[in-house]
């Protein structure tokens, strides 16, 4: 998502605000129980097989920055079986809005989530994959950061992936004021497969894995939402709001990813 520099040039923004104290800061651990009883994908996260996974931490800045906490909540949950990654995810929000509904548009256009996984802990070969309120999916596989010369691979699906979005208000509707979107992903480990890599997890390993959601700033438009625009006419910038702290606005630094420690 934040991998603005494919569209402008190379162009990578580093926010130096706080730096000294990022570049301290540990990637965030997250423990995943294994569950017997898959839960049903529906958007929900209500039946019982949430209720062996505890949330990560609120999402924060990108950058890390203290002074820029995030305007509305958003976290997240795991759960793993022989056979997928379940991740669920909780997004406060005041205004639900979307508008692309095909798959792999360019997702982080719209206020969207995202996950970032790398099976291998060594940052690269890793996947991301994105999700708006529609439910709308785009899938991609990184070689490489683009700093390191990418490139990235539209092609590559989350072949056998199930998702469902729910919503608590209503979708592009400005006359009320909504509270929130829940997500759930059942990943299969099978779809990650690549000659001389990991690809399905064992009690006690480590992946590396990060979470994003972008957030644009909207005006009203008739009964629903445009992207506001400054003075000049151009657009606001997205916020980036995530679980580990990236020190810069770009999520491709997989080092600076969490940790997902695997547990029975």
């Amino acid at each position: 998502m934040q991998n603005r520099w494919i569209f402008t040039g190379g162009l990578m923004l580093i926010m130096l605000t706080g730096w000294k104290d990022i570049q301290q800061e540990k990637p965030l651990t997250y423990v995943i129980n294994k569950t017997k009883i898959a839960p049903q994908i529906d958007g929900k996260l209500d039946d019982g097989a949430w209720r062996k996974s505890g949330w990560t931490s609120y999402f924060g800045d990108i950058t890390g920055d203290a002074g820029k906490p995030p305007l509305q909540k958003t976290r997240c949950k795991m759960l793993w079986d022989d056979e997928y990654l379940y991740v669920g995810a909780e997004l406060f929000e005041r205004d639900l809005w979307a508008t692309l509904r095909n798959h792999d548009d360019i997702i982080f256009q719209d206020n969207d989530f995202e996950v970032f996984i790398d099976p291998n802990n060594d940052g690269s070969q890793y996947f991301e994959i994105e999700i708006n309120a529609l439910g709308t999916v785009m899938d991609l596989f990184m070689h490489k950061t683009y700093k390191q010369g990418g490139p990235m691979d539209m092609k590559w699906d989350t072949k056998g992936m199930k998702s469902a979005v729910y919503l608590n208000g209503t979708i592009n509707e400005n006359r009320d004021t909504d509270s929130s979107w829940t997500l759930e992903m059942a990943i299969p480990f099978s779809c990650m497969e690549r000659p001389g890599r990991i690809s399905k997890p064992e009690a006690g390993q480590t992946w590396r894995i990060n979470f994003s959601r972008v957030q644009w700033q909207l005006e009203k438009s008739g009964t629903g939402y445009t992207k506001k625009k400054k003075a000049d006419g151009t657009k606001f910038p997205e916020d980036n709001w995530v679980w580990s702290p990236q020190g810069a606005v770009d999520m491709h630094i997989p080092e600076k990813w969490g940790f997902l420690v695997f547990k029975h």
